[in-house]
């Protein structure tokens, strides 16, 4: 019970170290360009469309107070059919986690951790959403409006997005955010949870099969909130890597880089598995990654497509270049594990399309179908490299490739975005070293924010309610152990 009881304490001189130093270091940065990608993207409503007397009498009262993030929605800049669109894409990518990533995950680990490891997903889901509504989403997209901790609120902003929205105490159905004035913030909000949900979910994926569920929370809800929302802000909210110019559809960095990087770190910290390099740990149940990583996939095509907010014609580049690059990267990964292993896995083919899926997110709303091909071609060898070479050959027990796909993954997406970007497809897409060199910092500012949070996160979780389960723990199985149910096998 202490240590729940200090965990306000935890959680305010975590805020305070993680944010203070990268801040004073990075403020000095020269403003440039803004912009979000998606944001400037989306559909503007069009002068002629008519508004029914029903629509006009469900239209929400003007806002009493809108903060800068946000922008007055009234029945003549609602749009139903983006609304719509984004409701459907929500829905979606909550699939994914729930229950896409779990079944995946739940396939992979050994049959005494099914239920340990699929109730990671689910708690993940639970608690993310809170912290979501309480502090994250205010982190993320707010504006703040006043210092924090003597920096400047230009400053902070570069970063974070403040605590003027805590609660959502700001948000009514009379406000949109503002660069998605045509969709009610309720809506937005609710589509951004589920990416906020799905990046530290795929963290579990790193240490599986030998963490505490205690711990697991703890860092959950501290890792939302000191490393997801900070980066969402700079590279989606208007701060420091948007300023830059730096391009991320569907997040590349603020998803997979971030995730893959905090996962690497978690599993250095944590050590390996009891028995990992002499013990079988085969998947205990490979139909369930098959339709695991079957509803990653269709619910990829909400994360991609959806990361437009709008069904247009980028909505429709992404849609086509989501699906081509995750079929020719399974290709390409059953290939090469064909060449050096003798047999192809229907495990392989599987962990092939997850890793053309990590790779085209960042780049579906910016490259054509070809670059798409290019994409999913370079996905599958780069990351089954990744995830088993290099592996093995830095030893470390990344359980169920975190870092070997999503990492590796989200890394090659964003430089080769720099690489393919098509004007054609999207006006704020121009590939050449230029572009390369604004992503490469964009990764740099994600892997060292993410990496250094990380480590704080994982030390003040060790020494208050404790990370790795004991040996007998982990040799009975988490199953038994941290939940006292076991599947009947």
């Amino acid at each position: 019970m202490k240590t729940w009881i200090k965990l306000s304490r935890v959680v305010a001189a975590a805020a305070a170290l993680l944010l203070t130093a990268p801040a004073a270091s990075l403020a000095v940065a020269q403003e440039a360009a803004p912009a979000s990608a998606s944001a400037a993207a989306t559909e503007s409503v069009a002068a002629s469309e008519a508004v029914s007397e029903s629509a006009t009498a469900e239209a929400a009262p003007a806002a009493a107070h809108i903060l800068a993030s946000q922008k007055e929605l009234t029945a003549a800049t609602l749009s139903n059919a983006n609304t719509t669109y984004l409701i459907f894409c929500t829905a979606m990518v909550l699939m994914m986690t729930l229950p896409g990533l779990a079944l995946f995950y739940g396939g992979m680990v050994r049959k005494k951790n099914i239920v340990a490891t699929v109730t990671q997903s689910v708690a993940v889901t639970c608690i993310v959403a809170v912290v979501w509504w309480a502090i994250s989403y205010s982190m993320a997209f707010g504006t703040a409006a006043s210092p924090f901790l003597g920096i400047a609120a230009d400053k902070v902003n570069l970063f974070m997005g403040g605590f003027d929205n805590l609660f959502l105490k700001a948000v009514t159905p009379a406000t949109a955010y503002s660069a998605a004035p045509t969709i009610p913030e309720y809506t937005w909000i609710s589509y951004q949870l589920t990416f906020a949900i799905i990046t530290p979910a795929l963290i579990t994926g790193a240490f599986a099969e030998r963490v505490k569920f205690s711990g697991l929370l703890l860092f959950m809800i501290l890792w939302s909130i000191l490393v997801y929302a900070p980066i969402c802000h700079m590279v989606w909210g208007g701060g420091y890597l948007a300023q830059k110019g730096v391009l991320d559809f569907a997040g590349g960095a603020v998803v997979h880089c971030n995730s893959g990087v905090a996962g690497l770190v978690s599993a250095l910290f944590l050590g390996r598995r009891k028995g990992y390099g002499t013990e079988a740990m085969a998947p205990n149940n490979v139909i369930f990654i098959m339709i695991g990583a079957s509803l990653l996939f269709v619910g990829w095509i909400g994360f991609n497509a959806g990361s437009e907010w709008a069904g247009d014609t980028i909505a429709s580049a992404a849609l086509l270049n989501t699906m081509l690059c995750t079929c020719l990267a399974g290709v390409s990964w059953k290939v090469v594990e064909w060449v050096f292993r003798g047999k192809p896995s229907l495990v392989g083919i599987l962990s092939g399309m997850v890793a053309g899926l990590v790779v085209i997110t960042p780049a579906c709303g910016f490259v054509n179908p070809m670059g798409a091909m290019i994409c999913g071609l370079l996905a599958g060898p780069v990351c089954y490299i990744s995830a088993t070479w290099v592996k093995k050959l830095l030893g470390y027990d990344d359980s169920l490739d975190a870092f070997g796909i999503h990492g590796a993954g989200g890394f090659l997406g964003a430089v080769l975005t720099g690489f393919l970007a098509d004007p054609a497809v999207n006006s704020l897409g121009h590939a050449g070293m230029d572009q390369v060199m604004k992503q490469l910092l964009g990764l740099g500012v994600t892997i060292v924010w993410s990496a250094i949070g990380t480590l704080i996160i994982l030390v003040i979780c060790k020494f208050t309610t404790g990370l790795r389960v004991s040996e007998a723990d982990e040799e009975a199985g988490l199953d038994a152990s941290q939940h006292d149910e076991v599947l009947d096998h």
